[in-house]
């Protein structure tokens, strides 16, 4: 298939494929007159690139599921390359949620004592639906 085809198929643009083919990610095949030409292996291995910058991976990070793709892997994920990927990326993941853990935690310290520190309320004033006081 041309790049159009393959770009239309993949739900990206030729200017992506090409991206993808000057940093090696894609292989660049071209027939006697020049054109690039892809096969389902092809698309196989953007869907791997594609869900995995959608879970958040930077695009050098799905270079050893390609790798595993194409050394004629059922799974991009198969290769003890590819695991070594999804280990730090679950230890990336387990640190942000730690670190959202203590700024919601800071929040919720602050947005209490500052409940707390305020004068009384009018009782028409809405309620604060965290500790019913009044804002």
């Amino acid at each position: 298939m041309r790049i159009g085809e393959l770009a239309a198929r993949a739900g990206t643009t030729t200017r992506t494929l090409r991206y993808y083919e000057s940093r090696g990610l894609l292989p660049a095949r071209r027939t006697g007159n020049g054109h690039r030409t892809y096969d389902e292996s092809d698309l196989r291995l953007l869907r791997q690139i594609r869900i995995l910058q959608d879970f958040g991976f930077e695009l050098e990070e799905t270079r050893p599921f390609v790798e595993c793709l194409r050394a004629g892997h059922p799974e991009g994920d198969s290769c003890p390359a590819s695991l070594a990927v999804y280990r730090r990326k679950l230890a990336e993941l387990d640190a942000l949620i730690d670190e959202l853990k203590a700024v919601r935690a800071e929040i919720g310290d602050r947005l209490v004592r500052a409940a707390e520190e305020r004068l009384p309320a009018p009782a028409d004033e809405p309620m604060c639906e965290l500790g019913g006081q009044r804002w």
